[in-house]
C-alpha cells in the first residue's frame, strides 16, 4: 500500500470539537454471539483499584510538612499557553492551572471525580423534566485574586467562549458546552443555575478549570491574554513569573486564597527535557522529575555502585557498548589510507570519548533520589490503520489482533519495575473506575490457530506470496507465453532457453566481472603470502592453504553462477536445509563476500565476528549468527510448531502479506520499540511481515499517526473519567469530506461503526449514572470486535523525587493537592546547595 502523498485523513471534528484533545497517543464473516458484544453490565461499581495502581506520593498529613522552601518540578517542555482550552495547551499547561486555577471536581485515587470543597458546598441537577438544569453552590469565601467575588458571570463568560457558536474564540475543547441552553444567577450570588437544552450525562467535566471572566469575556482576552501570563486566578498559588529565557515559570503562595494555605513558598515549574533526565538528577537540577525505565535502571546501578566502594570501570553506558571487534574497526577507519573517511571516524571516536566521560559523571550524581511509581492513568495500545491495505479487512486485523500475547507485552514493561501486569481489558476505562469492565472477550483470546484461520478466510496462503517466473518484457518467449496461457500451451525448450538468456548479462559484462574478481584475488593472497612469510609460522602453511581453497571456490562463485553458500550461515527460524534442499522463500540469504571485498573488509570481518560472539538462537527473525553457531533446536518454541505454523509469508495474487510498522526512534522510546519489536515477531510466526520504520520523535505523530501514513503503530491515550464525552472523537466513525478526505476526528485507526457511534450518543445523553455506564461498556465491547486498536498494557509511571519531597511523586488517578506538598519537617526545605 501506499505511504505517500497528502494526508490521508482530518483530524478536525466533523460537529464540535471533543471537550478535550486527548493527548497522544466489524466483525468477522463468522457470527458473533450478541452477548458477547453486551459487555459486562453487572452491579457493581467497579473494582478499587491494585495496590500497584495506588499514589506513591509519600503522604503526610500537614502537620508533618514544612512551612517554607522553594521547590523544582520538572516539565517536559515550556507551555506555549496558559489556557487550556487552547489547541497547543500541554502537561505543563495543566499543571499549572491546577495549582492556580478553580477545579469544581477534582479526581480520587481511582479515577472518580469529587467535589471540590474549597469552590464547592454543593453541585447537583435538580431537574430532569423537561430539562435538566443543575445547581452550584459556591464557597461564600471563594473569590479571584483581585478580591471580586467567583459567580455567574465567570460561568456565563466560559460558556459563551467554548460553545462553538463564535469563530472568533480559538478553541480546541468544548464538548458539553454546546448543550448549555442558559447560565443564570441562582437565589443568591453563590448560586448558579445551568439549564441544558439537551441532557448530558458528563456534567460535572464542565468548568473545570473556571477562568476569570476577565480571560474568556472576549475573543482577544480569550486567545492572547492568557497565553504568557495569568493576572488573575483563584488558587493556592498565583502565577508569579514566566521565565521564557530561563524556561520557568514561577507560582508563588497565593495571599488572598481562602482555604488552607500552601505549605511552599515557591513551586518552580522548569523545564527539562525528557532525554536530560538523568543529567537534571545529576546535577541536582529538580525535586520532582518524571523518568523512564532506563533511568531507572541507571540510578539502581548507581546505588550499587556507591554500596561497592566505585572506582571500577562501568560495566554500561555508551563505554560497555564498545566491543574489542568494534574498538578495532574504529581504529581502523580512524588510522586509514583514505583521509576523508578517517577524519570522519576521528571525530566519531571524538564524540564517544566525551559521551562517555559525560555518563560516568552522571552516573555518579544519580544517587540520594528516591523512585516513586504507580500506573499512569493512559494505556499504550496497538493501531490499526483501517483506511485501505490488508488491514482494510476486518477479518486481518481480528488476525492480527489474535496473534498477540498481550500480557506477554504487559510483563516485559511492567514486571521489571515491581508494577502489576495485567492488560487493560478496555479501551475507556482503566481498572477501579466505575465504567471499567473487561470486554476484550468480544474480540477473543490470543489464538495462532484462530488468527491463520483468519487469514486464510481472508485469502491470504502461503501459495499466495509465490510468483510465477516469466520471461523479459517485450521478449518474443513473453508474447509467446501469453498465447500459450491462452490456448492452454506450454513454452518449448528453446523458447524457455531464449526468455531465461533475456536475464543473463552479456558476455563482455560478464567478462569485466570475472577479470576485476581474479585481480583482487590475486592482490589479496599476495598479501595473505606476504603476512605468512612475515610470520614465519610455517605450522600456518595448511591453514593457509585452507584459506585460499575457500576462497577460490567464493570467487568461482562470485564469478560464476553466483550460488550463495549455506555453509556456517543460518537464519533464525530457517533448518538450515542442505545445497539440495530447496529454502523457503521466506528466507533471505546473504551471498559470502566476494574475494574482491575480502582484503578491504578484513579488520570489519574480525570486528563483526567479535560483536557478534554475544548473539544467541531466537533473536530477530533474519538476524545472523557468527560461524560455527548451531542452529536452534526445533522444540526451542514449543508454541510456534511446524505443525501450526506457515512454511512462509502468506500472500495473495502474488503480493506477500507485509504491514509498515512505524516506531518512534527518539532516546525516551527504546522500551516502545522493544515492545514493537515483540510484536513483529508474534505475527512473523502467522505468516504476516512486518516493516520496521523508526521516525523521529517530531514525525512520529503529526507526519505517520495524524496522517495515516502507518499500517501499524503504538501509541498512548490518556483515560478519561468522562468516557461517553471523551471517547466518542476516539472511535467515531470518520466520514467523507466534500473534498474526498476523510474527517477522523481523533480515530487515527480510520475503524469505527454507526453502531459505536450511537452508543456513545447514547451514554452521554443517559443522565441515570449506571445505565450511562453499561452503555459505555457496551460501546467498548464493539470497538473491541472492530479490532482497530489492542489495549496493551497501562503505562508505568515513574518519579525521581528527594527523600525530603512529601505529598508528591507518582499521583496515578489522583488530582495533586498543591497547597499540601513540600518538604518533610525537619528536611532541606529547597535547592540542595552542597557542592557536588
Amino acid at each position: 500500500m501506499s505511504h505517500v502523498g497528502a494526508p490521508r485523513g482530518r483530524t478536525c471534528s466533523r460537529t464540535l470539537r471533543s471537550r478535550t484533545l486527548r493527548s497522544v497517543a466489524l466483525l468477522t464473516t463468522g457470527v458473533l454471539a450478541l452477548g458477547a458484544l453486551s459487555a459486562c453490565t453487572s452491579e457493581e461499581d467497579g473494582s478499587e483499584p491494585s495496590a500497584a495502581a495506588a499514589p506513591d506520593i509519600a503522604a503526610v498529613k500537614r502537620e508533618g510538612v514544612a512551612q517554607g522552601g522553594t521547590m523544582r518540578w520538572a516539565v517536559d517542555t515550556m507551555p506555549a499557553t496558559l489556557n487550556t482550552y487552547q489547541a497547543d495547551a500541554d502537561a505543563a499547561t495543566s499543571r499549572i492551572a491546577g495549582a492556580v486555577l478553580p477545579a469544581l471536581f477534582t479526581l480520587d485515587k481511582s479515577g472518580r471525580p469529587q467535589r471540590n470543597p474549597d469552590y464547592l458546598e454543593s453541585a447537583k441537577i435538580v431537574e430532569r423534566e423537561p430539562k435538566q438544569v443543575v445547581l452550584y453552590k459556591l464557597n461564600q469565601q471563594a473569590v479571584w485574586s483581585n478580591g471580586r467575588e467567583i459567580g455567574a458571570p465567570d460561568f456565563v463568560a466560559q460558556w459563551r467562549a467554548l460553545r462553538g457558536k463564535d469563530s472568533a474564540y480559538w478553541t480546541a475543547r468544548n464538548a458539553g458546552y454546546e448543550r448549555i441552553e442558559k447560565i443564570e444567577r441562582g437565589a443568591n450570588n453563590l448560586e448558579v443555575r445551568v439549564t441544558f437544552n439537551k441532557p448530558y450525562t458528563d456534567w460535572e467535566s464542565l468548568f473545570s478549570p473556571l477562568y476569570p471572566k476577565d480571560v474568556t469575556g472576549t475573543p482577544n482576552a480569550f486567545n492572547d491574554g492568557a497565553r504568557k501570563n495569568l493576572k488573575v486566578t483563584a488558587g493556592p498559588f498565583t502565577v508569579k513569573k514566566v521565565d521564557g529565557k530561563a524556561k520557568e515559570t514561577t507560582l508563588a503562595r497565593n495571599p488572598h486564597w481562602w482555604g488552607e494555605p500552601a505549605k511552599l513558598d515557591q513551586l518552580i515549574m522548569r523545564t527539562v527535557p525528557r532525554k536530560e533526565t538523568a543529567g537534571a538528577i545529576a546535577a541536582r537540577k529538580a525535586d520532582i522529575v518524571e523518568i523512564d525505565s532506563t533511568v531507572v535502571r541507571r540510578m539502581a546501578l548507581a546505588e550499587k555502585e556507591a554500596e561497592s566502594g566505585g572506582g571500577q570501570p562501568l560495566t554500561h553506558g555508551p563505554g560497555a557498548a564498545i566491543t574489542p571487534g568494534s574498538a578495532l574497526r574504529s581504529w581502523a577507519l580512524a588510522n586509514g589510507s583514505d583521509e576523508e573517511q578517517a577524519e570522519e571516524a576521528a571525530e566519531a571516536r571524538k564524540r564517544a570519548a566525551e559521551s562517555i566521560a559525560r555518563y560516568a559523571r552522571e552516573q555518579k550524581g544519580l544517587r540520594g533520589y528516591e523512585i516513586r511509581k504507580s500506573l499512569e492513568p493512559a494505556f499504550t495500545q496497538l493501531a490499526l490503520n483501517g483506511e485501505s491495505g490488508p488491514l482494510a479487512d476486518e477479518r486481518v486485523r481480528r488476525a492480527v489482533a489474535r496473534a498477540i500475547n498481550r500480557q506477554e507485552l504487559a510483563d516485559t514493561v511492567l514486571q521489571p519495575l515491581g508494577l502489576q501486569a495485567k492488560p487493560p481489558g478496555s479501551h475507556l476505562a482503566l481498572m477501579g473506575q466505575k465504567a471499567y469492565a473487561d470486554s476484550s472477550e468480544a474480540l477473543g483470546k490470543q489464538d495462532t490457530l484462530e488468527a491463520q484461520a483468519l487469514l486464510a478466510d481472508a485469502g491470504w496462503t502461503p501459495d499466495g506470496a509465490k510468483k510465477k517466473v516469466t520471461a523479459k518484457a517485450g521478449s518474443k518467449a513473453q508474447k509467446k507465453r501469453a498465447e500459450a496461457e491462452e490456448g492452454d500451451e506450454e513454452l518449448s525448450e528453446e523458447e524457455a532457453e531464449a526468455a531465461a538468456q533475456a536475464k543473463r548479462p552479456d558476455a563482455k559484462t560478464e567478462e569485466a566481472q570475472k577479470k576485476k574478481a581474479e585481480e583482487q584475488k590475486r592482490k589479496y593472497e599476495e598479501k595473505v603470502a606476504a603476512e605468512e612469510k612475515k610470520k614465519g609460522d610455517k605450522g600456518d602453511d595448511k591453514d593457509a592453504a585452507r584459506e585460499k581453497k575457500k576462497a577460490d571456490k567464493a570467487a568461482d562463485q562470485d564469478a560464476g553462477d553466483d550460488v550463495p553458500s549455506d555453509e556456517g550461515l543460518y537464519i533464525v527460524g530457517d533448518n538450515k536445509p542442505g545445497r539440495t534442499a530447496p529454502r523457503p522463500e521466506s528466507a533471505h540469504v546473504l551471498s559470502p563476500a566476494s574475494v574482491a571485498r575480502l582484503q578491504g573488509d578484513a579488520l570489519l570481518r574480525q570486528a563483526a565476528a567479535v560483536d557478534d560472539s554475544d548473539k544467541k538462537p531466537g533473536g530477530v527473525a533474519g538476524a545472523y549468527a557468527p560461524r560455527g553457531t548451531a542452529a536452534p533446536s526445533s522444540s526451542a518454541s514449543p508454541s510456534a510448531s511446524a505443525a501450526t505454523l506457515p512454511s512462509g509469508p502468506l500472500g495473495k495474487d502474488g503480493k506477500p502479506l507485509s504491514l509498515r510498522f512505524v516506531l518512534p526512534a527518539g532516546e525516551g522510546a527504546e522500551s516502545l520499540r522493544a515492545v514493537g519489536e515483540r510484536i513483529s515477531r508474534m505475527l512473523d510466526r502467522i505468516g504476516v511481515g512486518t516493516e520496521i520504520t523508526k521516525v523521529s520523535d517530531d514525525e512520529y505523530f503529526k507526519d505517520h499517526i495524524a496522517s495515516g501514513h502507518y499500517d501499524l503503530a503504538l501509541y498512548s491515550w490518556p483515560a478519561s473519567a468522562f468516557p461517553a464525552t471523551d471517547g466518542r472523537p476516539i472511535y467515531a466513525k470518520p466520514v467523507p469530506a466534500s473534498d474526498g478526505s476523510l474527517l477522523v476526528e481523533q480515530n487515527y485507526t480510520r475503524v469505527g461503526t454507526d453502531h459505536i457511534d450511537q452508543l456513545f450518543a447514547s451514554a452521554a445523553a443517559e443522565l441515570n449514572e449506571k445505565k450511562s455506564r453499561d452503555l459505555v461498556r457496551q460501546a467498548d465491547a464493539r470497538i473491541w470486535a472492530a479490532a482497530g486498536s489492542i489495549p496493551l498494557y497501562q503505562r508505568p509511571q515513574l518519579v525521581a523525587v528527594k527523600p525530603t519531597v512529601v505529598n508528591a511523586g507518582a499521583f496515578g488517578f489522583q488530582t495533586p493537592r498543591y497547597q499540601d506538598i513540600g518538604f518533610k519537617e525537619g528536611g532541606a526545605a529547597g535547592p540542595d546547595t552542597k557542592k557536588k
